[in-house]
């Protein structure tokens, strides 16, 4: 075959017959290149200790108003109240949207529209609405009475002493969480395949423990990542309960700044860290809630933070020893 004109292709030199070969273990693997993320790399590097030196050096901040606020009593309490509202409100969600799941796939028409209509509205009204709603509920509902549906009541109380601050806070957060959660059951029950429903009914199980023991199990493993979400969602919902006169954390943090108007910044950012705060601990704990679940379901369990410093550790060794030897 002829050669373009002024192109001359000459062939590689084949190394001498005498030359020594290396063993292939021996011979040094040069990575690949990659400018474009070095490049990458070092201007995040500089974005981020740029955003920590104004984060630190700022007198605007006023972190020694920040330390001195952090671990106030009145802080504290405002933040034991923000939890034992995101726990109750957490396990009646969850449970009122394991009921609404199940309702919307039942083969009642009406358990269906009743549920989805429910799901539709909760989802729809913005949950300050909610709050508000339910804090001006005594004034539609005086008294509430429990007897015989359109007939005589057996006894009646008066709704405004038992709906405390505490109590419309948690009612209004669980109506809320139930129509979100229940979405999220139900995605879950039906990601579990088909098959182990049939097998379970060709077992003669009962429907009840066919759910409790084969089908919800299966379906917690898609559960937990997607309400943990819920739930991280929820613990910064509880900041609407301030609306409704409950002081739990941003409520604590936004009257001290109303007595203190110069500490301001300072009790927005413990308000901030405790919420960074609270939301890792979940994390965490969905990290090792996920790996439960993943036994059976993979070769490798993931491998534990821990898991990954060791073996990192490991890797870096080996590395500076290859170094060291070529």
């Amino acid at each position: 075959m002829s050669e373009p004109p002024g192109v001359t292709v000459t062939a590689p030199e084949a190394p001498p017959a005498d030359a020594p070969s290396k063993p292939l273990a021996a011979q040094r693997v040069l990575p690949l290149r990659r400018p474009g993320r070095w490049i990458a790399t070092a201007v995040v590097l500089v974005l981020v200790a740029q955003f920590v030196h104004g984060l630190t050096t700022n007198p605007f901040y006023q972190w020694d108003r920040f330390g001195y606020w952090f671990l106030r009593p009145n802080i504290v309490d405002g933040l034991l109240i923000t939890l034992e509202v995101t726990a109750y409100s957490a396990v009646l969600g969850l449970l009122g949207g394991i009921v609404l799941a199940l309702a919307r796939l039942s083969k009642s028409p009406v358990l269906r529209a009743v549920s989805w209509t429910y799901i539709w509205a909760l989802r729809s009204i913005p949950l300050i609405v909610v709050l508000l709603f339910l804090y001006n509920f005594s004034a539609l509902y005086k008294t509430l009475s429990v007897g015989v549906p359109f007939g005589p009541a057996f006894f009646s109380f008066d709704e405004s002493k038992l709906a405390t601050d505490m109590v419309i806070a948690v009612i209004g957060l669980s109506l809320n969480e139930a129509a979100y959660a229940a979405e999220v059951v139900r995605g879950g029950i039906l990601s579990v395949d088909q098959g182990q429903h049939e097998a379970a009914s060709a077992l003669g199980l009962p429907r009840s423990y066919q759910f409790t023991k084969i089908v919800f199990p299966q379906a917690l493993r898609s559960i937990t990542p997607n309400y943990v979400n819920q739930l991280i969602g929820l613990i910064k919902s509880t900041s609407l309960v301030f609306y409704v006169s409950l002081l739990d954390l941003f409520g604590t943090a936004q009257s001290m700044g109303a007595t203190y108007p110069g500490d301001i910044v300072p009790l927005l950012l413990v308000a901030t860290v405790w919420y960074l705060i609270l939301t890792s601990v979940v994390s965490v704990i969905q990290f090792y809630v996920e790996r439960y679940f993943a036994r059976g379901a993979t070769r490798t369990l993931p491998p534990t933070p821990l898991q990954k410093l060791r073996t990192g550790l490991t890797d870096l060794r080996a590395r500076i020893r290859r170094e060291a030897a070529v």
